[in-house]
């Protein structure tokens, strides 16, 4: 980042906070009337530390995962802007990464830019009664269980699913229109129109993750999707949720390259059932991508500019995610500081199916366990610990061992 870009970059950032806290005195002020702004957010940071068999010189991290804020305005009756904005791994494009295993399917170095200040959601929200809400402007799309399990009391794990962020965008906002109609506590159903990804940031570990559009400083949208989804709670202890996505990815690469479609088909279904001290969930995600084989090519042949992967791309991809946690107050008498234990399988593809002449790389089947647990040492902090080992799909040096530690606050 030059000089400049990162004195443009801080004036940005001091702005944004010098406005939030200007309305935030302005709210306070308001002695206990209903204020027109709001704000709650949360931040969350961890530790790591790694035993690699396909790294072994994989160094221990600190990350600054997140903190993210939460500003809304009522606007007038029924009508509110709603915002999101994350400060993300502690800076603004500063940091740096490195990717030593995906880069034309060698082993080489990537350097990748890390860090960044980020607008995830602005829309307007109009509820014109208790059973319909419409929004425009960018929003979240309600595609797989960490859309609805964001915030940190809200999942076990240290960091949220591996599965999802190796197969969708996590979280996923994009752009567009969406209807939601709700009867009662009993079902939510939800209809959005929002812009397309983009296939030329594909790859064949994170399949079609990367193809979130935020690159440039405006959205490609001449393709678009259709995202639908189901919520059903038929029991006070249940949830049922699915959803489905489909949109082209073809006409919203940078350069119009590609001559073919590239529809992204993604079904996902999810549940959860809390009773007593058991919480267990469970999702199954698969996905489709016509003509990958014409993606893998036409990627291959992008500018290092773009920073993208131009590896080859699966035709299918599919995510499996079972986790079970006990909470203790249950168990033991009015604990002053409740905890609760959980164990997670993940079982993910990025490449489960591949078509053309593309190569399936095994590498990318991935099975992991995970147990651990979180601390309720606050009323809105969290402490938690895990241990993770994963496998891949190799034969030999497929192992990785992490354990981690970190915390969540809600405010």
């Amino acid at each position: 980042m030059t000089p400049d870009a990162k004195q443009r970059t801080w004036r940005v950032t001091t702005s944004a906070l010098l406005l939030l806290h200007a309305a935030l005195a302005w709210a306070d002020d308001t002695d206990g009337q209903d204020a027109a702004f709001r704000l709650h957010g949360y931040a969350t940071a961890n530790y790591f530390a790694f035993d690699w068999d396909t790294d072994p010189e994989r160094r221990n991290a600190i990350d600054l995962e997140r903190l993210t804020l939460y500003p809304s305005w009522s606007l007038d009756d029924g009508i509110e802007l709603e915002a999101e904005i994350e400060f993300e791994h502690g800076g603004t494009g500063a940091t740096m990464e490195f990717d030593r295993f995906e880069e034309f399917g060698e082993f080489e170095t990537e350097v990748e830019k890390g860090g960044e200040v980020v607008l995830e959601q602005l829309h307007l929200r109009y509820a014109p009664s208790d059973w319909a809400t419409l929004k425009i402007g960018r929003f979240k799309l309600p595609v797989g269980l960490a859309a609805t399990h964001d915030e940190p009391s809200e999942y076990f794990t240290t960091t949220r699913s591996q599965a999802e962020a190796a197969v969708i965008p996590v979280n996923w906002y994009e752009n567009g229109l969406q209807v939601e109609l709700q009867r009662g506590t009993l079902a939510r159903v939800s209809a959005a129109v929002v812009n397309g990804l983009d296939s030329s940031g594909f790859s064949s570990a994170r399949w079609v993750a990367s193809g979130y559009q935020t690159r440039f400083e405006q959205v490609n949208a001449d393709a678009l999707a259709l995202c639908l989804a189901v919520h059903l709670h038929p029991r006070s202890d249940l949830t049922v949720s699915g959803s489905l996505y489909r949109g082209d990815s073809a006409a919203n690469r940078p350069k119009l390259d590609l001559e073919h479609d590239a529809i992204v088909t993604i079904k996902e279904l999810h549940a959860e059932l809390s009773t007593g001290p058991v919480t267990a969930r469970a999702m199954y995600l698969s996905g489709d991508l016509s003509n990958s084989d014409q993606v893998t090519r036409a990627n291959r042949n992008l500018s290092n500019n773009l920073n993208v992967k131009r590896t080859p791309v699966g035709a299918e991809a599919r995510a499996i995610v079972g986790e079970v946690g006990l909470h203790l107050s249950g168990i033991v008498p009015s604990p002053s500081h409740p905890l609760d234990l959980f164990l997670r399988h993940e079982s993910y593809d990025s490449m489960q199916a591949v078509e053309g002449l593309v190569i399936d790389v095994p590498r990318w089947d991935r099975t992991s366990w995970t147990t651990g647990i979180n601390w309720r040492a606050l009323a809105r902090t969290t402490l938690k610990a895990e241990y993770s080992r994963r496998e891949l799909g190799i034969k030999e040096r497929n192992r990785e061992t992490t354990i981690s530690t970190g915390f969540g606050v809600e405010f």
